[in-house]
């Protein structure tokens, strides 16, 4: 998945989607981030939540994860 911005920032995000939840991750030496969002509603919405890891060094590893951002994804018929 790629993203992109106004501020003119892009990310990479690696993307895995199951049948009962999706996953989006990306590993960066300053900035890594991962999100997960279940299905919920009987399959009409994923509610997720994400953690990043801001620090320094390879993949940021041993820094530890604080919380990101929320997001609702809602189905319209």
């Amino acid at each position: 998945m790629l993203y992109f911005d106004e501020r003119g920032v892009s990310r990479r995000y690696i993307v895995a989607l199951r049948s009962d939840q999706g996953h989006w991750w990306r590993d960066s030496a300053g900035f890594s981030q991962r999100f997960t969002a279940p299905l919920v509603g009987r399959g009409n919405r994923m509610v997720g939540h994400g953690d990043r890891m801001v620090g320094h060094g390879e993949l940021n590893r041993g820094n530890g994860w604080e919380p990101d951002l929320q997001l609702t994804y809602t189905r319209l018929r």
